[in-house]
């Protein structure tokens, strides 16, 4: 069935650039994106033609090496980043210990981290681990979301906030929080792995000092595809990179023995890249050559204001967990429900696929360039069957797996 919601909209020619399954309500963009449909091609080049011909002549030949920066550009026009100021590099994680020991480094006078409890884990956990491996007395204060703001003092060395909270999509002021932090001597560190293909993002406009992100998500590289990092003109060449590779260095093949970093934001570079998956990733980027940011904003706001009065009004047993408000919200809805998970599986059997995030959180994230209106009052159909019948009441939907 068509919604009259679709009948003008401009980006309904994208969904045939991804492989939708048949029968499949894909809800879950904001975990892994769906596969773009060239991408598979793109791939086989990558490894029957270049690899496979090629051998080691690929780095020169098929520009592998530069590979790095040319995807790093290609973000960094989503994420509204300068040119040359985005890496396509290693893991959101493992970018997070890179940017945070760069930047506490430019405040060696000042010991505290700030996070909030929405954060993603793994930020956390790399904060901590760095704060007891440097063993010189940092701190990481970790307040609540509403309590950001006023920590932000002349303590704080760094404040590392993920713009988009992952479980119930809130979304931080991104320009008043920085110009907050500046204002205090502080920088400001953004984790964009909800935000970047999801929204339009400003880094440049609202001078974010440094920002981290994945592939995988919202951007469609893929799983475990690589992440990206971002550093402002302005700390590049101030900056010490903690972990020293042979990529970053000035000069990786003249082989010296002693380290000496790269220029610019090269210098973040690490070990070899992953030229499989960042070819991936490079291929699924073509799908925003030709769209607006704006139009998929639009879009998405669209597609969850109809999923949320949908669902209140036909799945009364769900509460509300993301901001009412579409302009502090991301592009997911997520609401909570005492037996989350066995109502996610129950779903997910159907064909409706999103997540589910402990305790109690089912997650829908809304990817405007493959969704449809359809889509969602379709989704809201079938759940709102599930929860009439109790059909998520079984003992087979109640199993957790290892991946929730």
């Amino acid at each position: 069935m068509s919604h009259p919601l679709d009948q003008n909209d401009p980006l309904s020619v994208k969904r045939q650039a991804f492989q939708v399954p048949d029968g499949v309500i894909y809800l879950d963009g904001n975990s892994l994106g769906v596969l773009p449909a060239h991408v598979p091609a793109r791939l086989q080049q990558v490894v029957a033609q270049e690899w496979g011909n090629s051998l080691i002549r690929g780095w020169n030949d098929h520009g592998w090496f530069d590979l790095p920066a040319k995807v790093g550009n290609r973000i960094a026009r989503l994420i509204g980043a300068e040119e040359n100021t985005v890496v396509a590099a290693d893991s959101t994680s493992i970018n997070v210990f890179k940017v945070l020991a760069a930047a506490l480094q430019l405040r060696p006078d000042r010991k505290i981290i700030l996070s909030d409890n929405g954060n993603f884990p793994t930020d956390l956990y790399m904060a901590q681990g760095l704060r007891d491996l440097l063993d010189r007395g940092h701190e990481l204060r970790v307040v609540s979301p509403d309590e950001v703001e006023a920590n932000i003092t002349d303590e704080i060395a760094v404040m590392m906030l993920t713009e988009v909270d992952y479980r119930t999509g809130r979304r931080y002021d991104m320009s008043a929080l920085t110009e907050k932090a500046h204002a205090s001597g502080a920088l400001a560190f953004w984790d964009l792995a909800h935000s970047a293909g999801a929204f339009p993002v400003d880094l440049a406009g609202a001078k974010a000092d440094f920002a981290v992100g994945c592939g995988y998500k919202y951007l469609n590289g893929g799983p475990g595809a690589p992440a990206f990092l971002y550093v402002a003109p302005k700390h590049q060449d101030q900056i010490t990179p903690p972990l020293t590779g042979w990529m970053g260095h000035d000069a990786p093949f003249a082989f010296d023995l002693d380290y000496r970093p790269g220029t610019g934001i090269d210098r973040m570079r690490v070990g070899t890249p992953p030229i499989l998956a960042l070819s991936a990733l490079d291929a699924a980027l073509d799908v925003f050559d030709d769209v607006s940011m704006n139009d998929i904003r639009t879009k998405s706001l669209s597609l969850c204001e109809l999923f949320l009065s949908e669902v209140e009004a036909r799945c009364q047993n769900l509460k509300l967990a993301s901001p009412r408000d579409p302009n502090v919200r991301g592009s997911q809805i997520s609401f909570r429900f005492r037996e989350g998970y066995a109502l996610m599986q129950a779903l997910i059997a159907k064909g409706v696929i999103g997540d589910f995030r402990a305790p109690d959180i089912v997650r829908f994230g809304f990817t405007p360039l493959y969704l449809s209106h359809a889509d969602v009052m379709r989704a809201v159909d079938i759940m709102e069957e599930i929860l009439r019948d109790r059909l998520w009441d079984s003992e087979e939907y109640k199993t957790r797996q290892k991946v929730t």
